[in-house]
């Protein structure tokens, strides 16, 4: 265990920081999810503009890979836009 104060400080400071990065990545595995599962064409798409911006942040925030975030959006647009419309 850490004996200065600036170490245990640290600790402290990153285990905050693991929590909001696990919640960011949670809620972007759920928006993912809701495109994938949507029961119509409309309702993917409204998904997908949710999702979109959350794949650009994490990726802006290093907690994806920026090309991890191309590729999902890639493939989240290509599956919504081969969706037959109703």
């Amino acid at each position: 265990m850490a004996h200065h104060q600036s170490a245990l400080k640290r600790i402290r400071i990153a285990e905050k920081q693991r929590q909001v990065n696990r919640t960011s990545k949670s809620k972007l595995r759920t928006l993912t999810k809701a495109v994938r599962s949507a029961e119509s064409k409309e309702e993917a798409q409204e998904a997908l503009n949710r999702a979109l911006p959350v794949l650009d942040k994490l990726a802006g925030k290093h907690l994806i890979h920026a090309n991890k975030a191309a590729n999902q959006k890639s493939r989240l647009t290509r599956f919504v836009n081969n969706i037959p419309a109703k």
